[in-house]
Order: structure tokens, then C-alpha cells, then sequence
């Protein structure tokens, strides 16, 4: 066939899945296959990655260290926008896929690669993800996606497959739930957990305490931000992927971070995703804290406009599109005053505010005091609320002609 695939780039983590892919791709196309894996500060044993990508069947094995770009150039901007989608999950599976697909392209470009292949399913929003990118930078690249070609349409089957292949996988009958890790969160999903009634067990998290296990004393941190952006920590200067380290150590002491949600896929249907993301967390509440004694009333009520726009189109995929663009340069531009320290009581679970300074604060005890002040003549209240009140005083009017006749 004329667009048969010549050399094809994987996306490869080592999984169930690829590691699948891998075989299968190689038996259906007979072609060179590059296996390509992306540190974004998952748990791995990268060695055994590039050994078991050899084993299975790969002629080329690449593994790059994305780890400080992810933080600096995905959830930096992502964060500055506070971004959350359904009002509770902060992304971390949408924010890194853009960047390991991004990769991928230069990846596939650098060793002369036709087509480019993933492991997601036809049913996730992984899907969509992965390859609105590689449309966006290369859309000369064919793209595979064996989940919507093949007949190993269920774990059960991969499983099987696997064993048949004499592929070693993590994944078992007993623990089939899939896990997707970077340094912003850990998601568990399917398996056991595709009953929304059913508790995660304990034992499935890999990161957080649980509250009865957190430490019965709380922790109090300082987070020091510039234009938006967290740099410090409890007064020590750090760099992007330093500071995310540093807040998910704490956070997971302190059993922060945990949510078990039913969301709404992309693709229509609902899905029932438990996450941990516990420095995250920490610094979404420690940004909107700055954020309420730097930022203009009306900028922070038109950006929060925002947010549900902004998070639609990280979780469907649209990081590379014009209106994502668009809307960072206005995210960014309301973040150059964002400048300042905020202090947190980490505790159980909790992540309170308990002080907030800048040098670009907007708040000014002499307004805001219930004492005398020489500033604000309380007089000027009464017109204010006359003209606010006119318009409805002026429907309440007509109302009560209306009834009189």
C-alpha cells in the first residue's frame, strides 16, 4: 500500500499498552519502530524501559528528560490561569500529554520518521490529545492508533496477548486499574475503580498519606511569587520543577491533594478518575491568595470568566490552538503585578491561607478599616446605591401600574 508507514515513532512508557503496541506494530507494518519515552518525573526505572523497548522489539530507544520544560513551560501558564476543570480536577494528565506529543514530532522529524503511534484508547481523551498536536506541528505525519484498529479491545485481551508474547506488564487481573504519573499528579483509572460507588482502596494510592496517617501537628510554608509564577520557597530561591517537588513533598505528607470525581470525557461519555495532586493544590490556593491583594476587582472577575474556557481547552487538547494563545497573552498580561508572599497551614487534608503581603498589594487598611478613617466619606455610599437601585426601583414602578389597572 502507497501510505504504508516506512519508520514509525512510539510513544512508549513501558506499560501494558505500548509495550503491546510495540509487538503489534512491528508484526502489522514489518517497519522500523522508534520507541520514544518522555521523563516528566514519573517513578521509573528508565534502564529497564530502554531494556524492555530492545526486548519487544525496538529498533530505536529514546528517552528524554522533559522534566523542568513541563513545569516551566506547561503548568507554570496553566497555573498562572488557575485552571480547573469541573470545578475539580487540575489537569495533570491533560497538561503533560501536549508536551510528550510535542517531543514526539521533533523526535520522529530527527530520525526521518513517517508516522507517528500512541497507546490510547478510542474511548479516552488522550486520544484527541496526542493528535491534535501532531496536527498542529507536523501534519505531514501519518498517525496510528492501534486501539482503533485492532481486536485486542480490552485489558483482558492485552493481558493475554502479553503473556502469550512473553512480555513482562505491571498490570494484572487483581490490579487492572490504569495509572498515569507525572510530577504535577498521579490518576488512577478503570478496573475496580469503574464503580463510582465503590472506595479506592488505600493501598492504591502511591503518593499522598491518608488523614489518619497525616501528622497530628500542622506545617506552616511561604510561598513567594513573581508575574504569577511560585520562585521560592520559605525564603529559598527555586527553580520550576524544585518548587513542584518541594510543594508535593509537603502536600503528600499532609494528605493534600486527593479527589475522586466523575467527569465528563471529551468524547461524550463519563468517567469515573481518582487523582492525587498534592503540590498542585497547595500552589492553586496559594496563587489566588496573592491574586486577591494584586489583581484589579474587574481582571480577576473577567479572568475567572475564563477558567471553564481555558480548562475545556487543555482537557480536549487544544494547547497548540489560537484561542488557548489568545487567552494566555490576556492570563499573562493581568499576572504583572501578581507579586508577593503567601503563608499556608498545611494540615490533614487542609490548605488554609493564613497571610498574604506584597509590595503591589491593592489593599489599603485605611479603606477597608471599620475605624474612623480620613479617606472614605461613607456620605458618598448613598448615591452610589440610589443609582444601582434606579433600575429596579423603576421595574417595581411599573409593576404596580400594571396591577392597578
Amino acid at each position: 500500500m502507497n501510505d504504508r508507514p516506512k519508520k514509525i515513532c512510539l510513544a512508549y512508557s513501558g506499560g501494558l499498552d505500548t509495550s503491546v503496541i510495540l509487538k503489534w506494530l512491528k508484526e502489522t507494518y514489518g517497519c522500523e519502530i522508534i520507541c520514544y519515552s518522555a521523563d516528566i518525573g514519573q517513578d521509573e526505572d528508565w534502564d529497564r524501559v530502554r531494556e524492555k523497548a530492545w526486548a519487544t522489539g525496538a529498533d530505536e530507544v529514546v528517552i528524554k528528560d522533559l522534566k523542568e520544560e513541563f513545569v516551566r513551560d506547561f503548568v507554570f501558564p496553566m497555573m498562572r490561569a488557575n485552571a480547573i476543570y469541573e470545578g475539580q480536577y487540575l489537569l495533570g494528565t491533560s497538561i503533560a500529554r501536549p508536551l510528550i506529543a510535542k517531543e514526539q514530532v521533533r523526535v520522529a522529524q530527527a530520525f526521518g520518521a513517517d508516522a507517528v503511534s500512541h497507546g490510547a484508547t478510542g474511548k479516552g481523551n488522550d486520544q484527541v490529545r496526542f493528535e491534535l498536536t501532531y496536527m498542529a506541528l507536523d501534519p505531514s505525519l501519518k498517525i496510528i492508533a492501534p486501539w482503533r484498529i485492532w481486536d485486542l479491545n480490552s485489558r483482558t485481551k492485552l493481558i493475554a496477548f502479553a503473556e502469550a508474547q512473553g512480555i513482562p506488564v505491571t498490570a494484572t487481573k487483581e490490579k487492572p486499574y490504569s495509572m498515569d504519573e507525572n510530577m504535577l499528579h498521579i490518576s488512577y483509572e478503570g478496573g475496580i475503580l469503574e464503580d463510582p460507588w465503590r472506595e479506592p482502596p488505600e493501598d492504591m494510592f502511591k503518593w499522598t498519606r491518608s488523614l489518619e496517617d497525616a501528622p497530628n501537628e500542622p506545617q506552616y510554608v511561604e510561598i513567594t511569587f513573581e508575574k504569577g509564577d511560585p520562585v521560592a520557597i520559605d525564603g529559598e530561591p527555586l527553580g520550576p520543577s524544585q518548587v513542584l517537588q518541594r510543594l508535593n513533598e509537603f502536600g503528600a505528607l499532609h494528605g493534600i491533594g486527593r479527589v475522586d470525581i466523575v467527569e465528563n470525557r471529551f468524547v461524550g461519555m463519563k468517567s469515573r478518575g481518582v487523582y492525587e495532586t498534592p503540590g498542585g493544590t497547595i500552589w492553586r490556593v496559594a496563587h489566588q491568595a496573592i491574586e486577591s491583594i494584586t489583581l484589579d476587582r474587574e481582571v480577576v472577575h473577567l479572568r475567572d470568566s475564563l477558567i471553564p474556557k481555558y480548562a475545556e481547552l487543555v482537557y480536549y487538547g487544544f494547547w497548540y490552538s489560537p484561542e488557548r494563545e489568545s487567552l494566555q497573552a490576556l492570563i499573562d498580561e493581568s499576572q504583572k503585578e501578581c507579586t508577593g508572599t503567601v503563608r499556608l497551614k498545611l494540615y490533614k487534608g487542609n490548605c488554609q491561607v493564613v497571610g498574604r503581603k506584597s509590595p503591589k498589594s491593592l489593599y489599603s487598611p485605611e479603606l477597608a478599616t471599620f475605624e474612623e478613617d480620613a479617606v472614605y466619606d461613607q456620605r458618598d455610599a448613598e448615591g452610589f446605591i440610589r443609582l444601582q437601585g434606579l433600575r429596579l426601583k423603576m421595574r417595581a414602578l411599573i409593576r404596580e401600574k400594571v396591577e392597578e389597572a
